[in-house]
């Protein structure tokens, strides 16, 4: 190791012992399941909007996203366009009336939610989602594994494996000791420094470039079919005319929001109105500033890091351009090594801020919703809070097996868990919160419906030994969703209405009647 990588790794040993900390301040300030999945529901509006936008956007933001985008042009950009719709309607539409909601029903986890919002007295819909959080939220965590892997593996050259093992041990410990206060506290520092990591770090390579003609002189020499010209056109997919249907896949990505618990979960845990109001303004701001930035960032590496094309001339994962664009301008060029190793933290802190969230959510699922529920309806407070960090160490060890091969793509993993939840639970959430009449079959059929079109388009081989979802090119979030929405529909209408205090629930918290007796 030599002098800058011992720099950069004192960078790191500081920032994930400062995680680790921030696990043990809270460990004797968590002494319930509700002070460790929701913190009491006592989050601030600063808080709640870094940690729901850093456990959001993930390694996909710093690594998937630039690394599309680096490799096939600005095509990729829908992604982008779609998840900053989709954050803005949860922000401004959902989180209010599913915070309120939740409150009224006394719920703590979002299958609990749909457990009391449909008065499902043997609880079918809450062993059903249960099951579909842990099976997809197993995938989820295993993509953010893989990237901390790949990152250590890149900056400090160990062994992918051995940097694997590293970096899940470190999300393993502070998710562990203090839950969902100690996650969403880190979550703040993470998404501070993710935010910062994003305004220095392409502006500063764009203007050792020289500027935009500069930099598009270096894309046009870079090999991309077509130059420049196509590599900015957002029409083209590495050079070719992308289709109305392909656009469309990529903004259907933002039909996901309303169906991930580890995001639902911090609307739910905001202490007040007011802390709310605050929560959407920054939420809003930083995703948007965010998503604009790892734009940027692809587009500048692929000038910056010539004459290196990764993936082509260098056997180097695109998914790795903003990795490479820190090491090259802070430790190989200018000797900063210590500010790089910050910098790199910033990936770090995208890995984690996820992985975290992933793990609390999938053991509440599985320790409060199954094992209570279930099999221990009389477990008391201490066991339940027990077994949540078991399970939390069981979860994290089956991503860790998932994440072992390391060829696993960030951005396919985690497209195949966002749709697999965000079809599931999306359009179950949008109807459980704005339309009275849907009843328990309806969300039970919308969730099974929604979760197993995903799993067939994606991984079942129906055509000619190849998935639906390579044949005909569509993101499966997209199908899922409306078929999800459809079996929610027609299920809710042609099955008795719901019962008459479901609805008084329903039209209080709406404000349409006074509380129910």
């Amino acid at each position: 190791m030599d002098l800058s990588q011992i720099w950069v790794f004192i960078a790191f040993v500081l920032y994930l012992a400062l995680m680790i900390a921030v696990g043990f301040f809270y460990l004797r300030r968590t002494e319930n399941p509700d002070d460790y999945f929701l913190g009491g529901r006592g989050l601030n509006g600063l808080v709640a909007a870094f940690s729901a936008e850093a456990s959001d956007m993930s390694s996909w933001l710093l690594m998937g996203l630039p690394g599309a985008i680096y490799s096939l042009g600005t095509g990729q950009i829908w992604i982008a366009v779609g998840l900053l719709v989709g954050t803005i309607a949860n922000w401004l539409i959902v989180s209010g009336r599913l915070r309120n909601y939740t409150i009224e029903l006394g719920a703590i986890t979002i299958p609990e939610f749909y457990e009391k919002r449909y008065n499902d007295k043997k609880r079918y819909i809450l062993l059903v989602s249960s099951i579909v959080i842990a099976i997809f939220f197993l995938v989820y965590t295993a993509s953010a594994l893989t990237a901390g892997g790949l990152l250590f593996n890149s900056v400090f050259g160990l062994d992918y494996h051995v940097a694997l093992t590293v970096g899940a041990l470190v999300i393993l410990v502070y998710t562990f000791l203090g839950g969902f206060k100690a996650v969403c506290v880190t979550d703040l520092i993470q998404g501070a420094l993710m935010l910062v990591c994003l305004l220095i770090v392409p502006i500063a390579c764009y203007f050792a470039l020289g500027g935009t003609a500069e930099m598009n002189a270096l894309i046009d020499q870079s090999g991309f079919p077509g130059g420049t010209t196509n590599f900015l056109n957002p029409l083209l997919d590495n050079g070719m005319p992308m289709s109305f249907l392909s656009i469309l896949s990529q903004l259907a990505w933002g039909f996901g929001y309303c169906g991930m618990p580890h995001i639902l979960v911090r609307f739910m845990a905001i202490s007040s109105e007011k802390e709310l109001t605050k929560s959407k303004v920054i939420a809003i701001v930083w995703i948007t500033v965010s998503l604009v930035l790892a734009v940027l960032m692809a587009i500048v590496g692929r000038a910056y890091l010539m004459p290196e094309i990764l993936g082509e001339t260098v056997d180097i994962s695109p998914e790795n351009v903003f990795i490479q664009m820190i090491i090259k301008f802070f430790i190989n060029e200018h000797n900063l090594a210590f500010i790089g190793g910050i910098f790199l933290c910033g990936i770090l802190a995208a890995i984690m801020s996820t992985a975290d969230s992933q793990l609390l959510v999938t053991a509440s699922a599985i320790s409060s919703d199954l094992y209570q529920k279930f099999f221990k309806p009389d477990a008391s407070e201490k066991t339940v809070l027990n077994i949540s960090r078991i399970v939390v160490v069981v979860v994290a060890v089956l991503a860790f097996v998932i994440a072992w091969d390391p060829n696993n793509s960030i951005m396919g993993l985690v497209s195949n868990a966002w749709a697999g939840l965000g079809s599931a639970f999306g359009p179950l959430t949008l109807f459980s919160l704005f339309w009275k009449r849907t009843n328990l079959a309806g969300a039970l059929s919308g969730i099974i419906s929604g979760g197993l079109t995903v799993i067939i388009w994606d991984y079942i081989p129906l055509w000619g030994g190849a998935t639906l979802s390579f044949v005909t090119g569509i993101y499966s979030l997209l199908v899922g969703f409306f078929v999800s929405c459809l079996c929610i529909m027609i299920v809710s209408l042609m099955t008795k209405p719901p019962e008459q205090s479901i609805v008084d629930t329903f039209e209080f918290v709406k404000g349409e009647k006074e509380r129910p007796i």
